[in-house]
């Protein structure tokens, strides 16, 4: 079942942030691909601007990316859809009754991404180097009453104890895809991440086989923040 979210006034929005403005940044998506009708209306509900710095709350429904502090950025809205609607494809159907599918987030920066996740019924778990984020996207994911696991640690290791995941989503670039990630992805499982450095950035999907084979499809180019080791308070 897809969570109800907990709508205090200040989510629901006025002026730049009201529904109306909400709507145009839909139909914008769907101008750029986004057909999965599920994704969109997670994006359509989630209040995109309390995730941001309030200085910054008229531009949260612009398809642009904002900074969020300490060096670190709330994704474009057209790469959240697709991310998100390329790791929705990649999942295996899911019987009624059984556990929602797992999903492992790497940076959980502003808590938008993995609120969009959790919107949509899944079973989220996020790790995030930096503290003083983490901190402030836990107070989100709570006032929306919304579910997720998180941990303070260097998304590089992942989290293995908590693993095999049936999808791993990464919001940050890496030269080369983690070992330890693909480690965890069970199989049958698909991974997204924006792989890359300075010379260019690509969105890639890995989808892991049952012997354990990676087939890579590239998606687009994209710019994300590195994905770096090591913690901060």
């Amino acid at each position: 079942m897809t969570p109800r979210l907990r709508l205090q006034p200040e989510a629901i929005g006025v002026g730049m942030t009201s529904q109306r403005v909400r709507d145009r940044l839909i139909e914008r998506l769907r101008g750029h691909g986004i057909a999965d009708e599920r994704v969109l209306n997670a994006i359509r509900t989630v209040p995109r601007h309390l995730f941001v710095d309030e200085a910054l709350a008229t531009r949260a429904y612009e398809d642009s990316a904002l900074p969020i502090g300490h060096g670190q950025t709330i994704s474009q809205p057209w790469v959240v859809a697709k991310m998100t609607e390329t790791l929705l494809a990649g999942l295996q159907p899911r019987q009624a009754g059984e556990a929602p599918p797992k999903v492992l987030e790497i940076g959980t920066g502003s808590g938008y991404q993995a609120a969009i996740l959790a919107a949509l019924g899944l079973e989220v778990h996020t790790v995030e180097r930096i503290g003083e984020l983490l901190r402030v996207a836990r107070k989100r994911f709570r006032a929306l009453g919304l579910r997720v696991r998180s941990k303070h640690d260097d998304g590089r290791i992942g989290w293995p104890e908590n693993g095999p995941f049936d999808a791993i989503i990464v919001t940050a670039a890496a030269p080369a895809l983690v070992d330890a990630l693909t480690d965890q992805l069970a199989a049958g499982g698909v991974l997204v991440a924006p792989v890359g450095g300075g010379g260019g950035q690509m969105l890639v999907r890995l989808r892991k086989a049952a012997d354990g084979s990676i087939e890579r499809t590239e998606l687009a180019p994209v710019v994300f923040v590195p994905l770096l080791s090591g913690l901060i308070d």
